[in-house]
């Protein structure tokens, strides 16, 4: 809750001036999945498909795509057709389950079709400036590779927030190891997708998707302590 009032309180506003240039993302991949009615805004229709953007490594992330009926008009889009989208990373809690469920998706502003050489470029690009909300997690794997999940809010119009995982590696990941909640950031990387297994009995598994940003380069725009004795100072 604190950190919803910091960020409407102390962010919107500033943010709002820069037309919310505060959550960025570049794709350009090949369309995997056929397009699944998703829901309705006032009388609005948005789509979901799943696109698979090549990583340098030729391993793929599988990428979930919002895109609303207005930007498909006149565009037909078929399975194996490769698109360029830009857009943002959103995150909305699905209760269409038993259990409530964060998903993760980019939502697309634009979409246009590409050649199949631009494949080649692997463009996956995220640019995000928000507020950590949750104290940073550091760990190292088995292999001795330094990691910290981070989840960053990000601030978006009608004040609201989307609440995104992030995981930075090595030298981020301990710069981000020292993080608290509150503390505003900037950071670049890719959307990535990640499979892992759900035990959900005692003789049953379910394979699942996780999907995250990875972060190439991180920023601390400000601390919250800093920002609180700002405002001791000004009372």
């Amino acid at each position: 809750e604190y950190i919803s009032k910091y960020n409407l309180q102390r962010g919107v506003k500033t943010l709002c001036i820069n037309n919310l240039e505060n959550n960025e993302v570049e794709v350009l991949g090949r369309v995997e999945s056929e397009l699944e009615f998703s829901h309705e805004v006032y009388g609005e229709g948005f789509y979901s498909f799943v696109l698979n953007v090549k990583r340098l490594s030729e391993i793929s992330d599988f990428i979930l795509i919002t895109i609303s009926e207005r930007l498909l008009n006149g565009l037909p889009l078929h399975i194996g057709d490769v698109v360029h989208i830009k857009g943002q990373f959103r995150s909305y809690n699905n209760y269409s389950s038993s259990e409530r469920k964060l998903i993760l998706t980019v939502f697309a502003k634009d979409i246009l079709p590409a050649e199949e050489e631009e494949l080649d470029k692997n463009l996956n690009y995220i640019y995000l400036n928000g507020f950590v909300c949750k104290l940073p997690a550091y760990r190292t794997t088995p292999f001795g590779r330094e990691i910290t999940d981070i989840l960053l809010a990000v601030n978006r119009q009608y004040n609201k927030s989307d609440y995104i995982p992030c995981i930075a590696w090595g030298r981020n990941a301990r710069f981000a190891a020292d993080l608290q909640v509150g503390d505003n950031i900037k950071v670049w990387g890719r959307v990535q997708s990640r499979e892992y297994q759900k035990k959900i009995s005692e003789n049953e598994l379910v394979n699942k998707t996780a999907y995250e940003v990875s972060v190439s380069k991180m920023e601390c725009v400000s601390h919250k302590a800093e920002k609180d004795e700002e405002d001791i100072i000004s009372n």
